[in-house]
């Protein structure tokens, strides 16, 4: 049965890449990257391997690049003459890890799931270990690691229960996967659950919490937010909508709209989620009557621009910093939300939609420290965002406890590398230490 079934998974990926290509292809065409690295996801001309056997990251685009950071930190410090291997999904993820690493690490786009191609690629950098970023779960990738004895760490992992009841139609397929990862860390208890549920080794299953709290910013985004506020205009006050996807802008340019009346100088920030969208996104902006202006052509802007779109990728921080109320989009539309820490950690008081189980522990977090508001529908996204433009003491309240909040619940960077440290200098079973170390 389970050959069958590796069989069948492999059957219907191959007819599938051509439709992968195709799609990839078309979210990403903006990206030079991506037509001139794409044979790297079947393991063709790879970058040349470290001399030594690299420590392997794997994330899928720029969230999981970003929460990456702190563990890449810490193994550099620790191990600084072993390599990072480190890979991502997609485009924009590349950018994102390129830009913050440099030259610092090895960068190569995720290979396909392929037995030959997983093979190819595991051979050219024979990795030491492999840490996946929440759950990425490949079955011939798992596969391979335990046929090379591989350890393999499953960081930041979380499980939605939507995600658990689809993992049940291929039960037998998830034990196994989970059976071959030596150490896994659940961001929350329900996440423990649900792993130990599908299959997962109840003594190799930890909480760890996220090491999305052990968010590292740029040390320069407070000073380059400052210079923004004297950019846009200091009497003026700036709301910004950070990752907003396909259906939000209209319902935030509406709450807008109606802010700005009350708010004379009022100035909202769009930043898009994906880049594909930034040009949509200004043309929506300019065809509602707008006076909008992109970051690409900042020198156009002047105090008579009411919209400004953040068309550029991993600048988010610093727009975060110049700005008194964040947004974070994805959540009013069902899209699970994203990030709502960097704002929080930059002490910005946190708007949200009622979409947020992606984030559900830290949002409930936030809510709970008044540090964050859940807006249910466009009219209550309206409300509140007129309560905290009304309220300079509110605003400064909530950051502030948006701040502590972060500051309380940093640590888990720093328990999963603990393991990782344990696994590197420990001889033995990766699986049977992971065992016996604790939380």
């Amino acid at each position: 049965m389970a050959e069958l079934l590796r069989s069948l998974y492999n059957v219907l990926f191959l007819i599938l890449i051509p439709l992968l290509l195709l799609r990839i292809y078309w979210r990403e065409r903006h990206y030079p990257l991506n037509r001139r690295r794409w044979h790297e996801r079947f393991a063709w001309r790879l970058p040349d391997a470290p001399k030594a056997s690299p420590i392997w990251i794997h994330a899928v685009s720029v969230g999981e690049a970003v929460a990456a950071s702190p563990i890449v930190e810490h193994l550099r410090e620790r191990y600084p003459a072993t390599p990072i291997l480190f890979s991502t999904t997609t485009a924009t993820g590349a950018i994102a890890t390129e830009s913050r690493f440099g030259d610092s690490i090895v960068h190569v786009l995720f290979p396909y799931d392929i037995p030959s191609v997983v093979s190819k690629f595991m051979s050219h950098y024979s990795p030491q270990m492999l840490i996946l970023m929440e759950t990425e779960l490949w079955p011939n990738l798992l596969r391979q690691c335990a046929h090379r004895e591989i350890p393999v760490v499953l960081a930041n992992a979380r499980l939605s229960q939507k995600s658990a009841s689809r993992y049940k139609y291929i039960a037998f397929h998830a034990r196994q996967m989970l059976t071959n990862i030596s150490w896994l860390g659940a961001q929350t208890t329900k996440d423990r659950e649900r792993f130990i549920d599908l299959g997962a080794d109840p003594r190799s299953v930890y909480v760890t919490g996220s090491v999305k709290f052990d968010v590292q910013l740029p040390p320069s985004a407070s000073e380059a937010g400052q210079a923004l506020r004297r950019f846009f205009g200091v009497n003026r006050t700036v709301l910004i909508a950070g990752s907003t996807r396909e259906g939000e802008e209209e319902i935030l340019l509406k709450a807008f709209a109606k802010a700005a009346n009350n708010h004379p100088g009022l100035l909202l920030l769009i930043a898009p989620r994906h880049p594909e969208r930034f040009e949509r996104v200004h043309d929506l902006c300019r065809r509602l009557n707008f006076h909008t202006v992109k970051h690409s052509a900042a020198n156009n802007y002047n105090e008579q621009i009411e919209v400004y779109v953040i068309d550029s990728i991993g600048e988010l921080p610093k727009f975060y910093a110049a700005s008194d109320i964040a947004f974070v989009g994805g959540s009013m539309v069902p899209r699970g939300g994203h990030n709502v820490l960097e704002p929080a950690a930059l002490g910005v008081p946190v708007i949200v939609g009622p979409h947020t189980q992606n984030f559900s522990e830290i949002v409930n977090q936030l809510y709970e420290a008044n540090a964050l508001y859940i807006a249910r529908d466009p009219g209550s996204l309206e409300h509140v965002t007129e309560r905290l433009l009304d309220d300079s003491n509110l605003r400064d309240k909530a950051g502030a406890a948006g701040k502590n909040i972060v500051a309380q619940n940093k640590g888990a960077t720093v328990k999963i590398v603990r393991i990782v440290d344990k696994m590197l200098r420990t001889e033995g079973s990766p699986t049977s230490l992971a065992r016996s170390s604790t939380s």
